[in-house]
């Protein structure tokens, strides 16, 4: 885990931040706004979308990657994914969004942040040790 913050860091935050102010989270009132580099240096933004049945929830990770190949980016042609939250403990991807980033993203790097400016770095291999994925089939 790494907690300095670079210059291409620092840009993928506040777009992370700026995607949270669009978050749909009437239920849980928890907002969570995501931004993806891709190898271009191209961001992509997402933000969490709920709903009344909530299993349809999706994740703010989820978005900005599906925006970005649904947009035409190749997978696994990314460089990191900021993840933001208001809450003071960070909050990294859940289990599904570790599934999604691995199996897109690959190993890359995800840099979690709140509002009060704290932030960390961690490598995608870190937070899903021992992946599924395509090698598995």
């Amino acid at each position: 885990m790494s907690s300095g913050t670079g210059k291409n860091n620092d840009a993928l935050l506040a777009a992370a931040r700026a995607a949270r102010e669009y978050a749909v989270a009437d239920f849980s009132k928890f907002r969570v706004g995501a931004a993806l580099r891709a190898k271009s240096g191209k961001i992509y933004s997402g933000c969490n979308i709920e709903n009344a049945s909530y299993g349809l929830t999706i994740c703010a990770e989820r978005v900005a990657i599906f925006k970005a190949l649904s947009e035409g980016e190749s997978a696994r042609n990314f460089e990191a994914i900021a993840v933001v939250t208001d809450a003071e403990k960070l909050t990294p991807p859940c289990g599904a969004c570790r599934q999604i980033i691995w199996e897109f993203c690959g190993d890359v790097e995800v840099i979690l942040g709140n509002l009060k400016g704290k932030m960390e770095v961690h490598r995608m291999s870190a937070l899903f040790p021992m992946p599924f994925d395509i090698s598995n089939l």
